[in-house]
């Protein structure tokens, strides 16, 4: 890199200007409120950590998008987070060791070491809320609810919600006797919809024609409520608790129905995104012209067994950058009140008084080029009668 592009900076990793930066701080400080207005208490892991203690799930999604480096002090293998969710159940399980349920919230930088989503960003900056030691719906339906709440208080609010289970897939895969690799390969073609791929790699398994027709079948799984029907239909007799995982389902759409008057709901049961640590219900929320989800979410019970404190959990997150681009709200006004350059004591006592009233106020410097309008300022301080007060620019 020579000294004319030293400015570049890595693909995928961006910064944010000043208008851009208003809007996330200020929908960050809104959010987090209202989180907390929820009971859920605000947690801020450490960028990097023990690479063991960030990698959780039988997944490699994560563990390839993770960034390493060796602790010069140690020799230890560290990571820098690629999702804060581990984390989060580490604090759970280790730190804030109880046994009654703990709400959690979280904001922070993830870097990936490749890029993904509609911007294809390795930096986003990841907004979430956990929930632990609940095992039942009413959890499952007060973190969905908190989500869409969530994309509402940043204007988004025309949103169809995705509902599925991996439990269905899991239990087809065990009701067939797949053994764990191929489980994860049919697994990774399935999330990608690589659907000629997975059929070829049914065809290589051994499997009944009808176990191989049921695990075909269950890449078409999609679509509106007719899909429940579909799905009990398909999995009739086949055993095991995949039945079980559909009426869990069709459940809790009908309570975020009673719940969120109006909602969009749209039911995936071949839905196996994410880092695979979800083993019940997931969810997604997606918006009209936009084929990426926004937001995502699932249930990741047990997650904290690898840090000594086995527990139900569920949870979402989203990237509050994404939202940015896409959030119809305005930026926040950053107009303020232009001081003049002057060391009288009343001025600056003004200023003072002013910006105590959370009021933005920018002084002027000796011999600077451009004014009031320059610093977007739509108002000035001037003398009058001996009082210094703020003025409307015309």
């Amino acid at each position: 890199m020579n000294d004319r592009n030293r400015w570049l900076l890595p693909e995928g990793i961006e910064e944010s200007l000043p208008d851009e930066a208003a809007w996330l701080e200020h929908h960050r400080r809104t959010l987090l409120d209202m989180f907390s207005s929820w009971g859920y208490e605000l947690v801020i892991p450490p960028l990097i950590e023990y690479l063991e203690s960030l990698l959780v799930g039988p997944s490699d999604d994560l563990d390839l998008q993770t960034f390493k480096v060796t602790d010069q002090l140690t020799g230890r293998m560290m990571g820098i987070r690629a999702d804060m969710t581990p984390q989060v159940a580490r604090i759970d399980a280790h730190r804030l060791r109880q046994d009654a349920p703990a709400r959690f919230c979280y904001l922070g930088t993830v870097l990936h070491t490749r890029p993904g989503g509609r911007d294809m960003t390795r930096s986003p900056l990841q907004l979430g809320a956990e929930l632990y030691g609940h095992a039942g719906a009413d959890s499952d339906v007060e973190v969905i609810c908190l989500m869409l709440e969530a994309l509402r208080q940043v204007g988004i609010e025309d949103i169809c919600l995705d509902l599925g289970h991996v439990g269905v897939f899991e239990d087809m895969v065990e009701q067939a006797g797949l053994g764990d690799e191929q489980r994860r390969a049919l697994q990774a073609l399935l999330q990608q919809r690589a659907l000629p791929e997975y059929g070829q790699l049914l065809s290589e398994c051994s499997l009944a024609e009808a176990q191989r027709e049921t695990l075909m079948a269950l890449s078409d799984l999609s679509g509106d409520e007719s899909v429940i029907g579909q799905a009990r239909q398909m999995l009739e007799g086949t055993g095991g608790r995949a039945l079980e995982h559909i009426d869990y389902v069709e459940a809790l759409s009908e309570r975020i129905k009673q719940r969120i008057a109006g909602i969009r709901l749209h039911f995936d049961f071949a839905a196996l995104s994410g880092y695979h640590y979800e083993n019940g219900a997931v969810f997604a929320a997606y918006i009209s012209g936009q084929g990426e989800q926004i937001a995502r979410g699932g249930r990741y019970d047990m997650i904290g067994q690898v840090f000594g404190h086995s527990r139900p959990a569920t949870g979402f997150s989203l990237d509050l950058k994404a939202l940015a681009k896409i959030s119809p709200l305005a930026q926040p006004s950053r107009h303020g009140i232009f001081a003049p350059c002057d060391e009288d004591p009343e001025l600056h006592a003004a200023i003072d008084q002013l910006r105590r009233k959370g009021e933005r106020v920018i002084c002027a410097l000796q011999g600077q080029q451009g004014g009031a309008q320059a610093m977007r300022c739509n108002r000035v301080l001037e003398k009058k009668d001996h009082q210094w007060c703020v003025k409307g620019i015309d």
